[in-house]
């Protein structure tokens, strides 16, 4: 439904410098998928969408709606954003405030081009407004809504014109937290009982993992790697990929035999370590998850176990989350036994759950201090 091929977008800053927002970008989202754009601010998630809207030009590349061809530097073919029947949401609802929620929703369909009569404007916005929830609110002034309401509003605007496609950039963002986590869950259902097709940017990594049927990781211009929410957090093709998608620890270490890293924790059997030359400098990554914390040294123990010190615990309701020491790693482990731990602990990693990638220019990324998921947009 929505096709890009080889899409690439620069902007020139004030200062002279050169931005590339897009560097040569594909992505193909399904007829009735909702695909989401992952990414932290700057890494041009929000100008692709822009690009599918129109509101951007690209400078090379393809974009294609469905059959109908949109862009195309090539051919030199551009179709203005009026055009492409497609319906936005965006960060801010730009929710009328003189305007009841019958008219903001009406005023597309009666002014824009779709230019309905009074009757099928009527129509329309009732039925919008039954598929949100809203029912009966036509007359309600858009100045008493609250937040939950105009994201609505804005949702019922943007289905009201009976679009191909749908573009949300962060729609939810200006919801409080628990008001986020409600809207989201309805928005899925709500976009699939319609059958839209979506293209939506976020940087939540919750909310893309809750809204996705698949999922584009960008970083830099780049789609990383495209996936299921599952694919990408167990299958990481790429450090970046596994930093951004979830919480990780990275312990550094040089390639040894026998399927090994050598780290300061000790030897780190990984799975992949054989697909390295030896002596090669790794990164491997370990979710909290797969960490196991114990006493008693584990039954059966042998590979990747380690003794360490607890520095830390802190109780989150189902689960404990503990940082320890093991050599010179500091490493997060998220804890459901319920024991309390302290002092000197065992903690085991199955080998198939050590991710490894080669050190290199992505290595920058992996700052233990920047693993927090949402990130600032």
């Amino acid at each position: 439904m929505i096709t890009g091929q080889g899409i690439r977008k620069t902007f020139h800053t004030r200062e002279g410098d050169t931005v590339e927002a897009l560097a040569g970008v594909d992505v193909d989202v399904e007829k009735g998928e909702v695909f989401v754009l992952l990414g932290p601010s700057g890494s041009g998630k929000t100008t692709l969408l822009r690009c599918v809207a129109g509101l951007e030009r690209p400078d090379e590349g393809e974009l294609w709606l469905g059959d109908k061809l949109v862009f195309s530097k090539s051919k030199q073919t551009v179709i203005p954003p009026e055009k492409r029947n497609i319906g936005m949401v965006f960060q801010s609802y730009a929710i009328w405030p003189h305007l009841t929620v019958a008219q903001n929703i009406g005023l597309p369909l009666s002014k824009g081009r779709v230019n309905l009569p009074k009757h099928d404007v009527a129509e329309r916005v009732r039925n919008a407004l039954g598929m949100v929830g809203l029912e009966g609110m036509e007359s309600r002034p858009a100045p008493l809504l609250s937040g939950g309401q105009q994201q609505r509003v804005a949702l019922a605007r943007a289905m009201a014109i009976e679009p191909e496609v749908m573009l949300m950039d962060e729609p939810l963002s200006n919801l409080d937290a628990r008001l986020r986590q409600e809207v989201r869950t309805e928005l899925r259902t709500l976009v699939k009982k319609v059958g839209a097709t979506v293209l939506y940017v976020t940087h939540d990594q919750e909310e893309a993992m809750h809204l996705a049927d698949r999922i584009a990781v960008m970083h830099q211009g780049q789609v990383l790697q495209t996936g299921s929410a599952e694919e990408l957090y167990v299958r990481p093709a790429d450090a970046v990929v596994a930093q951004f998608f979830g919480q990780i620890n990275w312990i550094k270490g040089e390639v040894a035999t026998g399927g090994a890293v050598d780290t300061s924790m000790g030897k780190l059997h990984v799975e992949s370590a054989n697909e390295f030359a030896k002596a090669q400098s790794v990164n491997a990554g370990v979710r909290p998850e797969d960490i196991t914390l114990s006493v008693a040294a584990p039954i059966g123990a042998g590979r990747n176990v380690f003794m360490c010190e607890v520095l830390t615990r802190t109780f989150l309701g189902n689960h404990h989350v503990y940082t320890v020491q093991a050599g010179q790693e500091v490493l997060t482990v998220n804890d459901q036994s319920g024991e309390h731990l302290e002092g000197s602990v065992h903690a085991q990693v199955a080998p198939d759950r050590v991710h490894c990638f080669a050190s290199g220019p992505s290595a920058s990324v992996l700052d233990p201090m920047a693993q927090a998921i949402p990130r600032p947009s």
